[in-house]
């Protein structure tokens, strides 16, 4: 899996927190609609005593006869034309029209104010039959108007009021009769009657009848059955209005986001109100970009809440009548596209009231502080999650240039074409690709150690190789015993070279397993230095030695043949770059928790900026040399070194006005007895 996928699946484990807010939510939800359910079924036991004590008359079942005003702030024109009259258009099918039953062809509606009553009729079977004074017997149409109080009104009398309206010519301002007396036109009554052709229609205003009242009225022509044109005449049916009363008083005791609905047996809602919106809708163009992210987190915690909600039941959408059926266990209910936390409660006459509580509301409560710690707990999620992603995608990136930089440096064959660029960074990359930038600069002084190496071994072998075939052959020409003798000896010393070659070349690994078998002692180091160095000028008068040690002792626990051998690798090395009659200084110097030895000579300097360690295998710098040598001995000085837990290191020096390089080996006094690795 790729380092981009591995941070994205990490990062996705962030999405743990808005789980975990969600759900605590969702118990959070269940907590608040259940408490809210207990205080909406306390409030509406106490409203639903308040709505008993004030609603008037008696209340309409199921099954009576009734007409239903709806509510307007609008006063309709009485003028013949229905365009002033609420939500009227050309389409008339969607008017809440009331009709006779089993009757279609009259139907009328009722709408009221504060102040008045309105009726507005239409028969569409026939159009307009006026009456004709000069000629009463003939059929004309004619309305009559029934209004009766209801018998603890004492403003009114209770026995029923009459009118009779008729019209001579289509238009407004026909005179309503009270009780069919022509001398008797009532002032308060306004009627506008039209003819339109293929119907009739007629508008009519009256103050405005208490509550409890009855109403009742009938269109037909002269001659007709009343009882099939229109409603009941005796006894008229109820006239339902919604009672301003009522609402105003329970709108005084409801909260935010609460309706509350009051209903006869029958359905018809008496009283539908809520309190008025606290504080404007914040424009959306104002929303900085946290409020609009904050906004849709909190539309999202609600939609995710009603996945887990029970299913509501639906209510009628109708705001003429409303019939519950009775509402479910969780009392969830929903209405006009809203869900809602409804309670029901009967009371006097077998009336009804229906409290709701908007769920809005409540996860507006629940989640309004929770929802805008999501909202941030997601923006800090995405924000991490890009700047992951976008890391990853750089490391890729990274990687993968590391990866195309190191192809590009070695072909097919091993062999190395490039060096890799030094990093700019520090991080653990950089330091990756300085390393394997190292790694491919010695990889290419080996190989060209390597490639030099075949021509140096077939140097170092071919003229012993060559001796030992001359001499075999003139050994087979030769029948004289002293020559046999000689060319036998050549052909002896010849292969005595070839061993020692083949022995160089597996000194170094001869030395790492002969580690464990080592045993260590103590000497005095001074004295193993001195004594070397005396026997290395007696072996090389050519070159000048020089030793300089501590005149004190130098205990050390160690093995002493192992450091000569080191000391002869120095020397070694030390006079294959030194001329004749050159200088080779050994010192060692005493400090207070280690020892350092020195072999310092004179000549050529080591080469700069190749990168690769001396004291590898195989490395070597004697380039145009004579004597081939195979690069172990500086091995074989950094292995033995490490056996004594010390470190070797080398470096071009400048002593007593002479060029050339320092060999300095550093051994602690104190060391571990039980690291015997090198």
């Amino acid at each position: 899996m790729s380092l981009k996928r591995q941070l994205f699946l990490a990062s996705l484990l962030m999405l743990l927190i808005p789980w975990a807010g969600l759900k605590f939510v969702l118990e959070l939800d269940n907590a608040l609609r259940a408490q809210a359910i207990q205080q909406l079924d306390e409030k509406g036991v106490r409203l639903a005593e308040l709505a008993g004590d004030l609603m008037l008359g008696a209340p309409v079942v199921e099954g009576a006869e009734a007409i239903y005003a709806i509510p307007t702030d609008q006063s309709p024109k009485v003028d013949g034309f229905t365009t002033t009259w609420p939500g009227f258009n050309e389409n008339e099918e969607q008017l809440p029209w009331q009709f006779t039953p089993g009757q279609n062809n009259l139907r009328w509606l009722a709408v009221s104010n504060d102040r008045y009553f309105y009726l507005l009729v239409q028969k569409r079977d026939q159009g307009l039959h006026p009456y004709k004074p000069n000629n009463p017997e003939q059929p004309y149409d004619r309305f009559d108007l029934v209004l009766e109080s209801p018998a603890n009104d004492l403003e009114q009398s209770s026995h029923p009021r009459k009118w009779l309206i008729r019209t001579t010519a289509p238009g407004a301002n026909v005179p309503a009769l009270i009780d069919g007396d022509a001398n008797k036109p009532d002032r308060q009554l306004a009627v506008a009657w039209e003819d339109l052709g293929s119907r009739w229609q007629l508008e009519l205003r009256m103050p405005k009848p208490v509550p409890g009242s009855r109403l009742g009225f009938q269109a037909l022509q002269t001659g007709e059955n009343p009882r099939t044109q229109g409603t009941s005449i005796s006894p008229p049916p109820m006239l339902v209005q919604r009672s301003t009363d009522l609402e105003r008083a329970l709108k005084s005791q409801l909260s935010d986001g609460q309706q509350i609905t009051v209903m006869e047996p029958a359905g018809w809602v008496v009283a539908h109100t809520q309190p008025d919106a606290t504080g404007q809708t914040p424009d959306f163009d104002t929303f900085s970009a946290s409020q609009i992210l904050e906004q849709i987190t909190l539309n999202a915690l609600g939609s995710l809440v009603r996945l887990y909600q029970p299913e509501p039941k639906k209510l009628a959408e109708t705001s003429l009548q409303l019939h519950t059926g009775g509402l479910p266990e969780h009392r969830l209910v929903k209405q006009e596209g809203t869900l809602w936390l409804a309670t029901e409660h009967s009371f006097f006459g077998g009336r009804s009231l229906l409290l709701k509580q908007s769920l809005d509301q409540l996860l507006s409560v629940s989640g309004s502080a929770l929802g805008s710690v999501l909202a941030r707990s997601l923006l800090i999620i995405l924000a991490l999650t890009l700047v992951l992603l976008g890391y990853a995608s750089w490391l890729s990136w990274r990687i993968s240039r590391l990866q195309r930089l190191v192809s590009a440096s070695v072909d097919d064959d091993g062999r190395i074409r490039e060096a890799i660029p030094p990093a700019r960074s520090r991080d653990e990359l950089g330091q990756l690709q300085q390393h394997f930038g190292q790694m491919v600069s010695r990889l290419q002084s080996y190989n060209h150690y390597l490639e030099s190496f075949s021509r140096r071994l077939s140097h170092e072998l071919k003229t012993p190789v060559a001796v030992v075939r001359s001499s075999l052959e003139n050994l087979a020409h030769n029948h004289s015993e002293e020559e046999r003798q000689q060319y036998l000896k050549r052909a002896s010393s010849a292969t005595e070279r070839l061993r020692r070659i083949l022995y160089s070349m597996s000194e170094a690994a001869r030395l790492e397993q002969s580690f464990d078998q080592a045993d260590k002692e103590d000497f005095n180091l001074a004295e193993v230095v001195s004594q070397a160095t005396a026997a290395y000028q007696q072996l090389a008068p050519e070159y000048n030695f020089h030793c300089q040690i501590p005149e004190t002792t130098c205990p050390l626990r160690g093995s002493p043949e192992m450091l000569v051998q080191m000391l002869d690798k120095l020397a070694d090395n030390a006079r294959d770059f030194t001329p004749e009659g050159g200088a080779i200084e050994v010192c060692l110097k005493q400090y207070a928790d280690h020892y350092q030895l020195e072999v310092f000579n004179e000549g050529s300097s080591l080469p700069t900026g190749s990168g690769v360690d001396i004291f590898s295998a195989f490395v070597s710098h004697r380039e145009g040399k004579t004597e081939g040598h195979l690069g172990q001995g500086l091995l074989i000085v950094r292995l033995i070194a490490d056996f004594h837990g010390g470190r070797v290191e080398a470096q071009n020096h400048h002593r007593n006005g002479i060029d050339g390089v320092c060999f300095r080996v550093i051994i602690p006094k104190l060391y571990n007895e039980s690291r015997t690795d090198p």
